[in-house]
């Protein structure tokens, strides 16, 4: 394919995967209204919430199938269309039952869309053979900051309906335009990693689903982290460090730019240190900072361990799930990401039991561990991974 292709191709693909950012997180600055609206206790509205993760999981390992048949280019699009339509569903409701329902749509669009453009993704690093993965989910997390930061400007000025409409209209008109370029570029022929050799075919089969899943697990192990920085960082430094609010709410957007900064530099890193190195390296610096982030006395020493686990986690989930992509397709893309975003929905609920048992401080401590656990596990397939 020529360098030229291969150009808009990545432009395209970077497009969608800002849009996912920004869609997403225009829906998110807007929960707090749609509670209101719709009048659910916060029981009730966490419940409804676990429709977006639920509807991403039960469809991720179905878009793995529709990749293969279609191509990941047309399903990429097809979703995007999906997503940018079904985020205007949520401020329609007027009970949590049926946020709920709309939201596993949300979801499902949303989960399908990451599978298929990371499939994408992955065929595009093999034909350009630089590790550039950590540049589209930096594109996604500026789209996330774009987003959220845009929510909040239009927040007193527009009703949730208008807002989410208006992302709808600006979905439709960017899937329009990159949509056409991905549908004019031939996806590049996929260069799959064999595992080392076996004696027999179906052995080898088995040692690439184990690495597939080994690669989810540590994907899992980064979502954990995400999931639940997201969701208790501010409750940490409020109530257990006497933080107010203002800068309680910094928590997670100082987590939020230094991963998006990893990201921005995580091809270069990966070009001079290799994957494994880069993996252990990161997960390893990422639960040395939650450790200060947990258990730090101070407010600016907690924000400055939440930065430092953000560098740490950066490169993990898109290195796992371009490993596992690469072994096997848009169905290693599809268990990876479902090992992840089941980490993510696994996070919050398990930090907060384990608050009620012990502490909250206590509770992030298991970010660190985790963080942890991944380094391990990328230290010791090494050399099963190649």
């Amino acid at each position: 394919m020529p360098d030229d292709s291969l150009t808009r191709l990545r432009i395209a693909l970077t497009v969608f995967f800002a849009l996912d950012g920004f869609v997403f997180a225009g829906w998110v600055v807007r929960i707090p209204a749609i509670k209101e609206q719709t009048g659910a206790s916060a029981s009730a509205l966490g419940l409804a919430l676990l429709g977006v993760s639920a509807g991403a999981v039960i469809t991720m390992m179905l878009t793995g199938r529709l990749c293969r048949r279609y191509g990941t280019h047309r399903v990429t699009v097809v979703c995007a269309v999906l997503l940018s339509l079904s985020v205007a569903l949520p401020p329609l409701t007027h009970s949590a039952v049926a946020l709920g329902a709309v939201l596993l749509i949300f979801g499902a669009a949303y989960g399908s869309i990451n599978v298929a453009f990371n499939s994408a993704a992955v065929d595009l690093v093999g034909a350009l053979r630089r590790p550039i993965m950590p540049s589209f989910h930096a594109a996604f997390s500026l789209g996330g900051m774009l987003g959220a930061g845009l929510g909040g400007l239009v927040a007193g000025a527009l009703s949730p309906t208008r807002h989410l409409f208006g992302l709808t209209v600006i979905g439709l008109l960017v899937t329009a335009v990159a949509g056409r370029t991905l549908l004019r570029i031939p996806a590049p022929t996929p260069s799959r990693e064999v595992p080392q050799q076996t004696s027999a075919p179906r052995r080898k089969g088995t040692r690439t689903r184990g690495l597939v899943v080994t690669f989810g697990l540590i994907a899992l192990c980064t979502a954990y982290g995400e999931g639940a920085l997201a969701d208790w960082s501010a409750l940490h430094l409020e109530h257990d460090l006497e933080a107010t609010p203002g800068v309680a709410a910094v928590g997670y957007s100082c987590f939020a730019l230094a991963m998006t900064i990893g990201r921005l530099t995580g091809t270069r890193l990966l070009e001079r240190l290799g994957q494994t190195r880069t993996l252990v390296g990161g997960g390893t610096t990422a639960a040395l900072g939650m450790l200060l982030g947990a258990l730090a006395p101070s407010v600016w020493a907690a924000l400055l361990g939440f930065m430092i686990t953000g560098l740490g986690l950066a490169n993990l989930f898109p290195v796992a799930v371009e490993r596992a992509g690469r072994l096997a397709g848009p169905d290693g893309v599809a268990i990876a990401s479902t090992l992840g975003y089941g980490g993510m929905l696994l996070g919050p609920p398990a930090i907060g039991f384990m608050a009620d048992w012990f502490s909250l401080p206590a509770a992030l401590t298991s970010v660190a561990a985790l963080a942890a656990t991944a380094a391990l596990i990328a230290l010791l397939t090494r050399r099963a991974a190649g």
